[in-house]
């Protein structure tokens, strides 16, 4: 079994006042994911994800719809050294 990555994620398009951290916290819980998400003052969604690579690709691909009302122009992914807390949770907007 490989050992957890973290995976870094800037979203951009249509994602803030649409539910959309909200909907990737539910998404990340439920695929097993440590990590956070937060809204920056570009309209941007940022997160970070940790866990097992299959999951993080399915938060990718998640990430690349959003939930109902999100318009995803971009999600750009690169990898990350840190490693979050246990649990996913939102963090406060930068």
């Amino acid at each position: 079994m490989k050992p957890p990555v973290s995976r870094h994620l800037t979203i951009t398009g249509t994602v803030q006042g649409v539910g959309y951290r909200w909907s990737m916290i539910a998404e990340a819980t439920r695929l097993g994911l440590d990590g956070w998400v937060r809204n920056r003052r570009d309209g941007s969604v940022e997160a970070l994800a940790h866990g097992d690579e299959g999951a993080l690709a399915q938060l990718a691909d998640w990430a690349r719809g959003g939930p109902a009302g999100a318009v995803v122009d971009a999600v750009a992914i690169w990898e990350s050294q840190e490693s979050p807390p246990q649990g996913f949770h939102q963090h406060s907007t930068v």
